[in-house]
This record gives structure tokens, sequence and C-alpha cells, in this order.
């Protein structure tokens, strides 16, 4: 893609976001929201790949559905209250449609079915882009309207935790577990939500920084299904290493970054009186952990059956910058010790 049509891109996600962030007006934050699809379709679609190209309709159906509803319950709202504020949003109709229509800008399930196939069809950079910056307008709304329908809330967390841990057991892509990954994380940020947005907050900090990991050793090994990760011992053997304690971080295991903010969800859901969420929570995280574990196992204690016609491929060396990379995974291993120190920046 040329440079210049790419940066003018890059600003326009940069910019819808940055709307979203600083409107206090629904209409205003419904724009940057549409900003933000436009800016990525052209990315979404760079490839002119069938698959890359169903994905991109996909993707806008969906995020257009979504980005529709949310403008008909800012309407209603105005409607029954007279304002537009964001802040002030009271009636609870219209609270509940936008928390439903921002459940499925980013994926939540039961509104979840399209972002395992959309992220299927991009290539790993783009996929990473969906996966995080595509996240935080959508969640800035969420924030600040803090819905006042409990129930709602945790059903959509529990149903996300659960489905995102199940659904991720049976594929073999990588860019579809991570998708399953992604809904599962944002399940345990929509539990924690009503009772602490700071640990909602500090959760979507932490899945940003391990995904980006995550994503960067995908895209250095050039890995797109479990079967190709085996080669990647030959590749980058430190990096094969250092990979699984990346996933594990990802499925929450201590001593790793990953196991904080688990750690103080529970915590927190068990303060709220709400063990049996708490509880199923947990044991949906070990249904990640197995699929995490599974990676792993496929990274460093197997070796590729496949005989490669051209073995030279995977030997060359990648062009990919490894400064981010390196910077991310040694956050994404080793934050945890920062705990009681977050903890404290936490508590009002």
């Amino acid at each position: 893609m040329n440079p210049y049509i790419l940066a003018i891109l890059l600003f326009g996600l940069g910019l819808g976001t940055t709307i979203t962030f600083a409107s206090s007006h629904w209409l205003l934050a419904w724009m940057g929201l549409e900003m933000n699809t436009l800016a990525i379709i052209p990315l979404m679609a760079q490839h002119h790949h069938p698959r890359a190209v169903e994905a991109t309709t996909k993707y806008f159906l969906t995020q257009a559905t979504a980005a529709a509803t949310l403008l008909f319950a800012s309407t209603t709202n105005a409607w029954l209250t007279g304002q537009w504020e964001i802040q002030q949003i009271t009636h609870p109709l219209p609270t509940t449609m936008i928390t439903l229509a921002l459940a499925l800008k980013i994926g939540l399930a039961p509104l979840h079915a399209w972002l395992p196939e959309v992220l299927q069809g991009l290539d790993l950079t783009t996929g990473l882009i969906l996966s995080t910056w595509q996240k935080l307008a959508p969640f800035a709304l969420i924030l600040q309207i803090q819905p006042s329908n409990s129930t709602l809330l945790i059903i959509l967390g529990l149903a996300s935790t659960l489905i995102g841990g199940w659904g991720g057991l049976n594929q073999t892509q990588l860019r579809k577990i991570l998708a399953y990954s992604s809904i599962a994380h944002l399940g345990w940020m929509i539990l924690v939500l009503q009772f602490s947005p700071s640990i909602t907050l500090l959760t979507l900090l932490t899945y940003f920084i391990m995904t980006f990991s995550t994503f960067l050793v995908f895209k250095l090994n050039k890995s797109t299904n479990i079967n190709t990760l085996a080669t990647s011992w030959a590749k980058a053997p430190a990096l094969t290493a250092l990979t699984p304690l990346i996933l594990l971080s990802l499925g929450g295991l201590p001593p790793l970054t990953g196991f904080m903010p688990k750690w103080l969800i529970l915590q927190e859901l068990a303060k709220q009186n709400l063990a049996p969420t708490a509880t199923l929570a947990a044991l949906s995280a070990l249904l990640s952990l197995y699929f995490y574990l599974r990676l792993s196992y496929a990274m460093t204690l197997t070796i590729s059956p496949n005989n490669l016609t051209g073995t030279t491929p995977w030997r060359l060396p990648s062009t990919q910058l490894t400064y981010p990379l390196a910077t991310s995974t040694a956050m994404t291993i080793c934050l945890l010790p920062l705990t009681p120190a977050i903890s404290a920046l936490l508590t009002p």
C-alpha cells in the first residue's frame, strides 16, 4: 500500500478514537466510531484476497449494525429525556440498547460470532489493530455510561468468558484462537466494570500488552496455524523458549503479568458477594488455559511433521523490528511484582 495512503488511514484511525474519547455528545461519539470503522476497512481489504474481502464485508456489516443501533438508542434517549449528554444517560431502555450495541462493536458473547471469522481473514498486523486499538473507543463509551443494568453486564461477561474458553478448544488456526482469547478477556473486563472501572482499565491495558506480544511472535514466525508453529525453533530459538511464557501469561498463570488482572477481578467479585460468578469465571479460565498450553506444546515440544518442500523460507532472517517485541515480551512476563503498587494506585 502507498505509504501516504497508509499514513492517512492510520491518522483516520487515531482521529476517530480521539474524537470518541473527547466527546460528551452522542452524535460526536457515533461519528468517531464511524471514522474508526471506515479507516480500517481499506487496511483489511488491502491484499485483495477473497478471504480478506469477505472478512472486510462481514466487519463492515456488523459495525454498521452496531453504529445504527447506537444512533437509534441515543436518539431514543434524547426523545425520552431531552438531552444528548453521554454522562447523563438515565433511562434503562436506551442504556440497555447502547450497552448491547457496544457489545456487538467489541465482540462480546453472545454477539461475538463475527470476530473469529473476521480475524481469520486478515493478516496478523491488521488483526493486531482490530484486537487492540479498535476496542478502545467502544470501551471508552461503556466506561462513561456506567450501565446501571448490572444483571446484563454479568450475563455478557460470563457468557464471554465461557464462550471464549470453549470456542478456542477445537481450533487449529492461530487467528481464531486469538479471537476467542479476546472474547474471554473482554468478558473478564465487563464482569468487573460496574464495581471497579479502574480494574477494567488495568485488565484492558495488560490484555493489550500480552496480545501485542503474541501477534508479534506469530508475525515473526509467519505462523497462521498450529502446525507452522512447530517450525519456529529453527527461526528464533530464544523466542521459541520465551513464547510459552507469553501464552501462559495470556492464560493468567502466576507468576506472570496476566495473573494480576484475574487476581484483582476475582478479589473484587468476592468482595461484592458474587462468589458463584467468580467461581464460574475462574473455571472458564481453565478452558482458555488448555488451548494456550496446546500452543506451547506444539511450539516447544514437537518437531513439525510436514516436510516443507522448500526448507529455506523459514530460515531466512525476518525483517520485522524486534525492539517492540522485546519490550512487550518483558512486560508480558515480568510485571506481576508491581501488583501492590498498582492496587495502591487503583484504590480511591
